[in-house]
């Protein structure tokens, strides 16, 4: 008998997918669609064949990429993808990548690498250790050993970026990688939050209950854990003021509320005395505490006691004073909620409201930002890089509450610009009203002034407002703590003939100019209301 052949044939074996594929795959499970980036040759073969529902935004420089991304993820909650040249793009990025890394943003960073086949001979634009150049400043980094565990490696990546404390992650693909057979990546959930420790939580809810004038600091992760409205809640229950703790990157307490007790500076003997007569410090979401400077003597004032709830312990544990507890902030913040029992406690004493700034000219900052905020829709958000005039700010241009503020927490400059655009197209695609305002000194736009390009590109809602004192002021202003003598000034500080409606209109941006403090509400309506992103330099003394 002869058997037929067809009895010998085994079914065709289903083809594996291309890493490219895969990749392409698990981003569509983790809700990430748009990919920023400045394109360089080594990364070329991953954008081959790119899908109509990716979207690509680019940015004329890399520090530009990581920062527009880093807005985007604060505005979306998730973690956002940025894709960098080698080396040398990586180098460009280290700026915003040390300010994510800061703000506890997290990113997916991809960075291309040469060729496997090449890479034992040192080539052109290959990065020699390319996990080592990131770090310190990305929570985990990886070369594939293969190019098969490529989409692996971005699961990973993506669930540590995600996990507290957030932050940027970082995954070098060689360009020979995106072809090659892979397997998908099935989805899986990680649980993110931190529930507080139940014992350690009532020993913090019975210090709160039984302090005689407790003060509440807050800072950045309170709006980043959505514990905003139930620190409002808290702080009512306990008729506690709360501050903002030192150096915040986001609105951590609404500003005009009866129970905000104002900012604190980020130094020992200034933070002492503001809290001083306060017999319970507990710090929500910050260090305790963040300095700039030094100092002496004691941390808090004689006989306060400290808590202090984060949900990074490396923060927790260097806190040098104190107890901590690691935690969530919204699981925790609500526990203390559910635990209040608070005696009858005076209301605390209302910070004080500055007296209205007079027009003059040249204008001075504390003017042109108290029209900004009687001008400014209750759903603006803003993004501020303006060091120099940040205390005027937050006299006169008081935040609303969640999601209504954001600058750098690292100190860094080149932030402001680029956040902007990023927090509005976030917003946008969120589906959130209103109209981004990014405040921005003269020195620090110059950091990163490309992002203008892609703002306008992309038709986005921002308005720019650069204040232009024609100088570093942060650095003039600063100079007596380090031994200055009155009015000297360090030298490369001034910053004179810098036009910034030239340089707007120069990469496709309305731009205008306001130094008329009777036209100033008029210049920055029209400003806050045009159809799409403009800039309003603003000449202040």
């Amino acid at each position: 008998m002869t058997l037929s052949s067809s009895s010998n044939t085994s079914p065709a074996p289903t083809p594996r997918p291309t890493v490219r594929e895969a990749v392409l795959r698990l981003l569509r499970h983790l809700h990430i669609d748009t990919v920023f980036g400045n394109p360089g040759s080594t990364e070329l073969p991953m954008f081959r064949d790119f899908p109509s529902d990716f979207r690509y935004v680019l940015g004329l420089q890399e520090s530009v990429v990581v920062g527009m991304a880093d807005g985007y993820a604060q505005a979306t909650g998730n973690a956002a993808l940025v894709n960098l040249h080698s080396a040398a793009g990586v180098g460009h990025a280290m700026g915003n990548i040390f300010t994510a890394f800061k703000n506890q943003t997290p990113l997916i960073v991809t960075a291309g690498q040469q060729a496997r086949s090449i890479l034992p001979f040192d080539p052109f634009l290959s990065a020699m250790q390319a996990t080592d150049l990131p770090k310190p400043y990305v929570k985990w980094a990886c070369e594939p050993a293969r190019a098969e565990d490529v989409p692996r490696a971005l699961a990973r990546a993506y669930h540590v970026a995600m996990q507290a404390p957030r932050g940027p992650v970082f995954v070098s693909i060689p360009a020979d990688d995106w072809d090659q057979p892979a397997d998908h990546v099935e989805p899986r959930q990680v649980s993110r939050s931190m529930a507080p420790d139940p014992a350690v939580l009532c020993q913090v809810a019975d210090a709160l209950n039984s302090a005689r004038r407790p003060a509440i600091v807050a800072g950045t992760g309170v709006d980043r854990d959505g514990a905003m409205d139930l620190l409002v809640q808290l702080a009512e229950r306990h008729r506690a003021p709360v501050y903002t703790a030192p150096m915040s990157a986001r609105c951590a307490f609404p500003e005009t509320h009866r129970f905000f007790g104002g900012f604190l500076p980020a130094m020992r003997e200034r933070i002492v005395e503001k809290l001083a007569g306060h017999d319970l410090v507990l710090v929500l979401g910050a260090p305790a505490f963040l300095y700039h400077v030094e100092g002496q003597g004691p941390h808090l004032p004689q006989g306060a006691a400290l808590w202090q709830i984060v949900d990074d312990p490396q923060m927790a544990a260097w806190t040098p004073f104190g107890n901590s507890l690691v935690a969530s902030l919204h699981l925790a913040v609500g526990a203390l909620l559910q635990a209040c029992n608070p005696p009858q406690r005076p209301l605390p004493a209302a910070a004080a409201r500055p007296e209205p700034a007079a027009a003059s000219s040249p204008m001075e900052v504390a003017y042109a930002l108290q029209v900004l905020n009687v001008v400014r829709r209750e759903e603006d958000v803003v993004v501020e890089e303006a060091p120099g005039s940040r205390g005027v700010m937050q006299a006169r241009l008081p935040m609303a509450g969640p999601g209504s503020f954001y600058t750098m927490a690292s100190g860094g400059l080149g932030y402001g610009m680029p956040a902007a655009v990023g927090l509005a197209l976030g917003r946008q695609r969120m589906g959130l009203k209103g109209r981004t305002i990014a405040l921005i000194g003269d020195g620090s736009s110059m950091y990163s002034i490309q992002a203008l390009y892609t703002a306008a590109q992309l038709a986005l809602p921002i308005t720019f407002v650069i204040l232009n004192n024609r100088r570093y002021a942060a650095l003039q202003d600063f100079a007596p703590v380090f031994g200055f003598a009155p009015g000297e000034k360090p030298a490369g500080t001034d910053l004179p003939e810098l036009d910034f409606v030239s340089l707007a209109r120069g990469q496709g941006m309305e731009a205008t100019r306001a130094d008329d403090p009777s036209r100033l509400a008029e210049d920055l309506r029209a400003a806050l209301n045009a159809p799409g992103p403009c800039l309003i330099e603003l000449v202040v003394a």
